[in-house]
């Protein structure tokens, strides 16, 4: 065998294509985009058939950022396990490890024991990281257009935020703040006052954002009528989130399961209406995400109000009161449990042992890897310039998609 035939099928095994030369047609070519690659938005490989500058087909290659959450989830305790769910959706920690404590209370059966002052505090987190994750899809995306400025302004607001969670749990992005049957820490005295005035700075620089982005014309151009995803193909697909609400369809899970104290809150769900082009198109699953952020914005001040009245702070508060000191099961059970994130239906399944405190089985369903999965069916027909702006508007993690 020739060192050339070597090369070849060493290149074949360590980066397999699914498209080969022999299938394409005259003028088509095969491009490979990442996955060391600002655009892809993290160590995503994109196989693209091009024909000139129209895109005929579309594969996506993942598994560059394999965490083994799942395997390691496996073989530690529950509790154990949450800083690991950090680190799959490393930008919305708090919601991960929102859901995940959730689901184990379930299993443990101690969801009604969680104090109310815990509750609302572990909403006031997961809704300040929701703004603070969909600020840097947005701003990312900002500049995946070609706009500079929005990404600027948008990253120094979410450092706000990060100071505020930083207060909260000393750690910036990865917090394992939320435990299972309550917090780490109440909240630190003043934090009520400091995130109020925050959210009060931030309303108006949300009325900008508006302006200089969203009302844009070459943001609209760029975005609008590109990357449609139809009602029927996103709910075939599994879709969900901003993915799937951007396609028109009123679906999120705090108002739909109803958990924590969501159905509380008065807030609205925002969903895309075609307003710059066609109902389901990249502008509009933007627009949705800058909504959710004023949403947020209205949960955040809700949570305040209850904070500081009903369920103000006390001196014999104890966040982890309810916390279980040894997580035994009783019997084997078999649970799915699923919250939104600012990715959308983030679930877990678990199946339990009868005594022990380490999972049997264990699954995530990252929003990711499933809104990932329709890529090729909105890309189909564009302009390659135009996959960059796909791309960016599913606002994907990598290291949620490998888990």
């Amino acid at each position: 065998m020739s060192q050339s035939t070597i090369y070849k099928e060493y290149l074949l095994q360590s980066e397999p294509n699914k498209f080969s030369l022999d299938g394409l047609k005259a003028g088509e070519m095969i491009v490979n985009m990442g996955p060391q690659h600002p655009s892809t938005h993290g160590v995503l490989r994109l196989e693209v058939v091009t024909d000139g500058e129209v895109i005929q087909e579309v594969a996506p290659h993942i598994g560059y950022l394999h965490r083994c959450f799942e395997k390691h989830a496996e073989s530690m305790a529950y509790n154990q396990a949450i800083p690991y769910v950090d680190r799959m959706d490393y930008l919305a920690a708090m919601n991960s490890e929102h859901v995940w404590c959730m689901g184990v209370e379930k299993l443990l059966g101690i969801t009604d024991q969680i104090p109310k002052r815990v509750e609302y505090i572990r909403v006031l987190v997961a809704e300040l990281n929701r703004i603070a994750s969909h600020f840097v899809a947005i701003g990312t995306y900002a500049i995946d257009i070609g706009a500079f400025t929005p990404f600027l302004w948008l990253l120094r607001d979410r450092e706000h935020i990060q100071r505020l969670l930083e207060w909260v749990s000393g750690a910036r992005m990865l917090y394992n703040y939320i435990w299972v049957g309550g917090l780490y820490y109440d909240l630190p005295i003043g934090f009520e006052d400091r995130c109020r005035e925050f959210i009060n700075y931030l309303l108006p620089k949300l009325d900008e954002l508006d302006t200089i982005l969203l009302e844009n014309k070459i943001f609209i151009d760029r975005t609008a009528n590109v990357g449609v995803l139809p009602l029927d193909v996103a709910i075939n697909y599994g879709c969900s989130g901003p993915m799937l609400r951007g396609s028109g369809l009123k679906y999120d899970l705090r108002r739909i399961d109803s958990y924590s104290v969501y159905p509380e809150l008065e807030f609205e769900v925002p969903i895309g209406k075609g307003l710059a082009g066609t109902t389901g198109d990249c502008w509009d699953r933007n627009y949705v995400r800058a909504l959710e952020c004023r949403e947020s914005a209205k949960i955040i001040l809700q949570c305040l109000d209850q904070m500081t009245g009903n369920y103000k702070r006390t001196p014999d508060f104890d966040p982890q009161a309810a916390c279980p000191k040894k997580l035994r099961m009783t019997g084997t059970q078999e649970l799915y449990f699923r919250g939104e994130t600012p990715r959308g239906e983030l679930g877990y399944f678990f199946r339990t042992t009868d005594k022990s405190d380490v999972p049997f089985r264990c699954h995530g369903r990252a929003p990711s890897f499933v809104n990932l999965s329709v890529l090729p069916e909105i890309s189909r027909g564009c302009m390659v310039a135009d996959l960059i702006a796909i791309v960016g508007s599913v606002d994907i993690v990598l290291g949620e998609v490998d888990r």
